[in-house]
């Protein structure tokens, strides 16, 4: 209802809101309806739904964040290990699985490759 208050008191300082009247009454909730308190319950059936949208946009970004941090510190692990691992170990893991997972080396590198050319040819422009 606090809502609703503050869409009628522009309206209510003077200028008319159908009908003619000025009044600060409930009549100028009504506006624009035809019909009295079919305005109001649109308003507030408005009101309640972005409320709703409201909290579930907030309660998805809220587990977008926890998800996202939870990657990042697997990320970060991972990075922490690769720079304390030996080179050579590395090279030779990444052998093995190429050669256990041939298909997907090959989509690997594929992606890296391109990722690598669009970041090239995107400095050049």
């Amino acid at each position: 209802m606090s809502q609703n208050r503050s869409f009628d008191q522009p309206l209510g300082a003077g200028a008319s809101a159908g009908g003619g009247s000025t009044s600060t009454g409930s009549s100028i909730s009504n506006t624009g309806t035809g019909s009295t308190g079919t305005g109001a319950g649109t308003a507030t059936g408005l009101s309640q739904t972005a409320q709703e949208y409201g909290k579930k946009v907030t309660e998805v970004a809220a587990q977008a964040k926890d998800y996202v941090s939870d990657k990042v510190s697997v990320v970060g692990d991972k990075l922490k290990d690769l720079q304390n691992a030996d080179l050579g170990q590395v090279a030779e893991n990444a052998k093995e699985y190429a050669r256990k997972n041939p298909g997907q080396a090959i989509l690997i590198s594929a992606g890296i490759g391109l990722l690598l050319g669009m970041i090239v040819r995107g400095s050049r422009r």
